[in-house]
């Protein structure tokens, strides 16, 4: 029971970290397709996007960014395993920096849609969508870390349970919390 109540209290707090305007759509949630059709009647419409960055460029008082358009999961996290729709640029008041905003981050966006902006991909010139953001989210990036492995069959010693052998299914884990073992660390 001790591990299932620690279990809901990670996935609560994994939640809570989210600013609102990224883990909740506005009111009237605004498509990708239909932004693209009818910019110009979506103007000044709040919207969530997401996706992963193409292209960052700083100007002098500001910052426009080029993402690849994904659908959003619940959370407001991009689902970049789902077909991409196209593209979008948000500008930030602020100066995001190329080495932590990179190519292929994943991020999510809220803000007010405000216009279309031209760019050419390639040779060709295409009129994406533009959004004024007020809210910025970068999603961080796990890395298994081998070193701490620590599956196997049987017994195995934890000293974190006064020494006596942990038994966890038929895998020993070497960590305090058999759910929360150290073999994830957060990159970014």
């Amino acid at each position: 029971m001790k591990r299932y109540l620690v279990m809901l209290c990670l996935v609560l707090n994994a939640c809570s970290g989210l600013p609102p305007a990224i883990k909740e759509p506005p009111l009237y949630d605004i498509s990708y397709t239909e932004a693209v059709q009818k910019t110009a009647n979506y103007k000044n419409a709040p919207v969530r996007w997401g996706g992963t960055i193409v292209d960052v460029e700083n100007e002098q008082n500001f910052s426009l960014v080029q993402v690849l358009y994904y659908p959003l999961d619940s959370d407001g996290e991009p689902k970049t395993d789902k077909q991409y729709s196209g593209r979008f640029v948000f500008k930030s008041q602020e100066f995001l920096d190329p080495a932590v905003y990179s190519k292929d981050a994943k991020i999510t966006v809220a803000g007010i849609l405000i216009g279309d902006l031209e760019r050419t991909v390639g040779k060709k010139v295409l009129s994406l969508p533009l959004i004024s953001a007020t809210t910025i989210y970068l999603w961080p990036v796990y890395e298994y870390d081998s070193r701490y492995d620590g599956f196997g069959y049987g017994y195995g010693y934890n000293p974190y349970y006064g020494g006596y052998p942990y038994y966890w299914g038929n895998y020993y884990w070497p960590s305090a919390t058999p759910f929360m073992g150290p073999a994830f660390r957060r990159v970014r």
